[in-house]
């Protein structure tokens, strides 16, 4: 198929729509193959191109135009639906309650996994694609390593060899600026992270002002943590997500994925004079490699694990990547 065929529908709006995989009775997620999700794009056009999704993907995450139609267009069409619905739902609350007209609340999406699944190109591919459907103009992202604690913070708690894990967040500011956003305020501010220096950049900051989707991306976006005996109100992050995305893939395949994304910085952004890991640029392949790996084992496979994978079944959609980053099956939860 061309890129024109792709752009307007074409060839895929002429083949019959494919009856989704019979239902585990038990489950509360509706599967579909590749196949199946691909069917329900219907028409909606394809509006990146090649050039944008160059800009758009992360090292090592590999995303074609194939990729976009097949998975990226039915979601966001799906977005599209469910936010237009919860506008009508404002609007209808707001008469019930006999209230004066307020802006509308931004539509808040999680996007939660491992380090190296993917998570920043699915972020930002899908503001890119939901920015272009006409209710919802301006998307904005946010990622939760701006509320990371201080590297200084992290050394004086110990917390260093365990950054990434719930505990080495500031998790009063995460919930403090989505309760701002949700609650409508004007300009709300996110600190900014910068991965050249793995630290969380003094005094600079990010507004989002009354998005009319907000993007939330982080590896726990999704953690709940145990709920109180006495029923006191503790909110999750999750607790403000209308809709929540998790990017699964297998064990095996983001250990590679990590351990290649790694190698492949050593030639590019390590070699920066300003990078906190130049220090791995300099060293040995095999050295590298050695580091790389327990990088893996001893901080990301254990947060993996404790942290992350038991918090899939939290999501409203669970996009599951095969060995080459491909998604091959996507699990959408019942309604």
């Amino acid at each position: 198929m061309n890129l024109e065929a792709w752009k307007t529908g074409g060839i895929m709006d002429q083949r019959p729509i494919a009856a989704p995989s019979a239902p585990d009775l038990v489950s509360p997620y509706r599967t579909f193959s590749r196949d199946e999700w691909a069917h329900l794009r219907a028409d909606t056009p394809l509006t990146l191109s090649v050039d944008d999704l160059t800009r758009l993907q992360s090292i090592n995450d590999p995303i074609s135009l194939d990729e976009i139609v097949a998975i990226y267009l039915p979601l966001s069409r799906l977005l599209s639906l469910y936010v237009a619905a919860t506008q009508g739902l404002f609007k209808a609350t707001q008469r019930f309650l006999m209230a004066e007209a307020e802006a509308k609340v931004p539509y808040v999406i999680g996007v939660a996994g491992s380090v190296a699944v993917g998570k920043s190109t699915t972020a930002r591919v899908l503001q890119a694609l939901l920015s272009r459907w006409p209710n919802t103009p301006k998307v904005e992202l946010v990622t939760t390593d701006g509320f990371l604690l201080p590297n200084a913070e992290l050394e004086r708690r110990g917390l260093m060899q365990r950054k990434g894990f719930p505990e080495s967040y500031d998790s009063a500011a995460i919930l403090r600026f989505l309760s701002e956003v949700k609650a409508g305020k004007r300009a709300v501010s996110a600190p900014v992270y910068s991965h050249l220096v793995y630290d969380v950049v003094p005094g600079e900051q990010v507004t989002v002002e009354r998005p009319d989707i907000l993007i939330l991306e982080g590896l726990n976006v999704l953690q709940a943590s145990r709920l109180p005996r006495d029923g006191t109100i503790i909110p999750f992050v999750s607790d403000f997500f209308d809709f929540s995305v998790y990017l699964d893939a297998d064990e095996n395949d983001l250990h590679r994925w990590y351990v290649n994304r790694f190698m492949t910085l050593r030639q590019t952004a390590f070699r920066d004079p300003r990078s906190f890991f130049r220090k791995y640029a300099e060293i040995g392949e095999d050295e590298a490699l050695s580091i790389a790996e327990k990088l893996w084992t001893g901080i990301n496979l254990p947060n993996l694990r404790e942290n992350i994978v038991p918090t899939r079944q939290r999501a409203s959609l669970i996009l599951t990547k095969g060995a080459s980053h491909r998604i091959q099956q996507v699990s959408l939860r019942r309604l």
